[in-house]
């Protein structure tokens, strides 16, 4: 059912599907805590969630954990070579079964001691030989969808739901076009950042680089922003900087790799991103989790060839970590305080018929999916 909030209401300007002609999300969707709730169920248990590399998960035993909201999960890797995906969660007490990443050689509660394989089954509950009518096959792990796509460990809460590659269209051939070796790529680190600010303002400011000339003297400085350009694909949008400005930016210094781009970026609906900077073969998620309705938890997860991280993509990861996320962070939380504004409800969507970095088309088409999964009505006509 619909909340009265998620419609128009006094003062709100329309949202319309035309960005040239709409105005933004009001502010309460990015600070309400009745729409905050709402996400949990209309967006997150009904959506491809990514939860870590493959190369995290490639042995027998190997686990990895992953948190939706309430719900713990854990991916593992099965005896006979099967990726599995369950709540984590053991069915005798309710007490959390693993976490982190790690290996195993069987999953054990460390409540009650309760053990686990790999494919779920309960293979040993103590005590439990003389309990009237215990049946083990009804204590095995509830099962929850998994997939990989590139390398990525996705798991979806919605046992009906479409496949992930299915959903995605031509994201893997973009994605396999900047970086052939997708492939041979593995996981490297993690760098986490806790920001005062909605998810959602984290996905608008990743979603247009029309902030990025006054904000990100460096990054515009390693990109050619006039082939600068950003596409919307269904429940993702691209953007693609065709070379680089120079291979001696301020941002970091690097030799062109297997294919010479500037930048390549993805967002996914419905809280992660994919980077590709240029250089040597590497690939990135930025996963936007929020923990509250003004608050978010960001994971950056980084990918390269065999998990070693060269000199020159060190000073790439740290260009991020010290100048490009700080920045993205500092504009992100003075909006979020700005949406409470008493003096602040909705701005207009600045477009251009060329796609350019200057257009925020791309934040119009994630808010529309925002509104469309929330089931809200903000244009007058169809109220």
């Amino acid at each position: 059912m619909t909340l009265p909030i998620l419609n128009l209401m006094p003062g709100d300007a329309p949202f319309r599907a035309d960005p040239s002609d709409s105005y933004t999300l009001p502010a309460r969707f990015y600070h309400d805590a009745e729409i905050w709730e709402h996400e949990k169920a209309a967006i997150f248990a009904q959506s491809w969630y990514y939860a870590g590399h493959v190369s995290q998960v490639a042995q027998s035993g190997e686990f990895l954990t992953v948190k939706i909201h309430e719900q713990n999960i854990f991916v593992a890797r099965t005896r006979q070579g099967d990726l599995k995906a369950f709540y984590n969660v053991c069915p005798h007490r309710g007490h959390e079964l693993v976490s982190g990443t790690g290996r195993k050689n069987v999953i054990t509660c460390p409540y009650h001691a309760w053990a686990f394989d790999f494919d779920g089954t309960l293979k040993s509950a103590r005590n439990t030989e003389t309990v009237k009518g215990f049946d083990r096959s009804q204590f095995s792990l509830k099962e929850v969808r998994v997939e990989v796509f590139c390398g990525l460990v996705l798991v979806n809460l919605d046992p009906n739901a479409t496949p992930f590659a299915e959903q995605m269209g031509d994201l893997e051939k973009e994605i396999r076009a900047y970086v052939p070796s997708v492939d041979d790529l593995q996981f490297a680190q993690r760098d986490t950042y806790e920001v005062e600010a909605n998810w959602k303002v984290l996905i608008d400011n990743f979603l247009e680089c029309y902030h990025c000339a006054p904000a990100h003297k460096d990054f515009v400085d390693l990109v050619d922003m006039n082939s600068y350009r950003t596409i919307t694909c269904g429940l993702y949008s691209s953007q693609c900087a065709g070379k680089p400005r120079t291979t001696n930016a301020r941002a970091y210094k690097f030799e062109a790799g297997d294919v010479d781009f500037g930048y390549a970026g993805w967002f996914v609906w419905p809280n992660f991103t994919i980077w590709a900077y240029p250089g040597e073969a590497n690939l990135s998620v930025l996963q936007m989790n929020p923990t509250a309705p003004e608050k978010c938890v960001e994971f950056q997860d980084w990918f390269v060839k065999d998990g070693k991280v060269t000199d020159q993509l060190r000073d790439a990861i740290n260009y991020q970590i010290e100048v490009l996320q700080p920045e993205d962070i500092g504009l992100c939380e003075s909006v979020q305080k700005g949406l409470k504004s008493s003096g602040y409800n909705q701005g207009r969507f600045v477009v251009d018929a060329g796609k350019t970095e200057l257009s925020e088309h791309a934040v119009h088409h994630f808010q529309h999916l925002v509104a469309q999964a929330l089931g809200a009505k903000l244009d007058p006509e169809e109220v």
